[in-house]
């Protein structure tokens, strides 16, 4: 099972968040039936978001979002994470494959680019305007980009660790360690750390040597390390979606979109992007949606602007896409 181990090392001085990943980034891989280059990405992206969820939220209902966007093919990869161990994420483009680089690991970087951004995005409870701050992309490969972002954004000194092992066509391993040091820490203890990741080498190597308390114990060799987590933090690849937000997707089209969907197709398809799932949604539940008398849309473009008893999509004063001055109703 994927979960999550803290702990704190050279007389609280260290700070360590890891996670073995291994079980939620193949489910997250099958659902989204990744190539290997892709699926690296989308799982080192996954592994990320967790291990920042517990060094930026304080609250449980608080979210970290991950968005990755350089110049590569794969187009982008985003992943949703909080305290909760709950995660979700995707690849733009999941079938992008690259030959493997000159060492012979997935080409992850290649595939994500190194001219971009990482944004992380917190959406704090009870979910009011998100703060989210960007930095340039350092590498691609994304364990560098995010440890980029923390000391740049955050400045915190922190090193991390991300891999995803592909054998026999599937997920063998993954996972990730993140090592922040804190305000007062011993500048000796933070050589003795940067020597022990040194010659750690590859995270998913030594996760399929040993256990995940076995690689924070090396990591953290020579530093004390004790663990805060009484119990493991189970982790697991979950969204959101449901088939009441599927409907209320289609409320964006126009009632005479919606009829059409019926005739020709007798319903619509929906597919959520961040896991993928998809649901069929027939004639009886599309016109449960009305037919347009609680809309207020653009008079110029169609574009929805509010719904009665739904959420308001934009704001008194805004423009519309079409240029338009949006005028909600009192």
């Amino acid at each position: 099972m994927s979960h999550l181990l803290r702990g704190m090392a050279a007389d609280g001085g260290i700070r360590v968040v890891a996670a073995d990943t291994t079980d939620l980034v193949a489910e997250a891989v099958g659902r989204h039936d990744t190539s290997a280059t892709a699926g690296a990405a989308l799982g080192r992206t996954l592994t990320g978001a967790l291990l920042l969820s517990h060094v930026l939220l304080k609250d449980p209902r608080d979210r970290v979002t991950v968005r990755l966007r350089g110049d590569g093919p794969l187009g982008g990869v985003i992943a949703d994470a909080g305290l909760d161990g709950d995660v979700r994420g995707y690849v733009a483009n999941a079938n992008v494959e690259l030959p493997p680089r000159s060492d012979g690991k997935l080409d992850v970087g290649g595939g994500v680019g190194q001219d971009g951004l990482i944004e992380v995005i917190r959406s704090h409870a009870p979910y009011g305007d998100p703060f989210g701050s960007s930095v340039e992309l350092a590498s691609g490969e994304v364990a560098e980009d995010v440890a980029g972002f923390l000391a740049r954004s955050e400045q915190v000194a922190s090193a991390v660790l991300l891999g995803v092992y592909f054998e026999n066509g599937g997920v063998d391993t993954a996972g990730g360690v993140l090592l922040q040091a804190l305000p007062g820490a011993d500048p000796a203890a933070l050589d003795v750390l940067e020597a022990n990741v040194r010659a750690f080498g590859s995270l998913t190597d030594g996760l399929r040597r040993g256990s995940l308390l076995e690689a924070m114990q090396e990591l953290t060799w020579g530093l004390d390390m004790q663990l805060v987590t009484r119990d493991a933090l189970p982790l697991r690849f979950a969204c959101r979606c449901s088939d009441e937000k599927a409907l209320q997707a289609l409320a964006y089209f126009r009632p005479d979109e919606r009829e059409a969907m019926i005739v020709e197709d007798g319903g619509a398809e929906s597919v959520c992007h961040w896991c993928g799932e998809r649901r069929w949604l027939g004639a009886e539940a599309i016109r449960s949606l009305g037919h347009g008398e609680d809309e207020v849309r653009c008079p110029e473009c169609g574009t929805l602007w509010y719904r009665d008893g739904g959420t308001v999509m934009v704001r008194e004063g805004e423009r519309c896409a079409c240029g338009r001055t949006i005028a909600l109703p009192s």
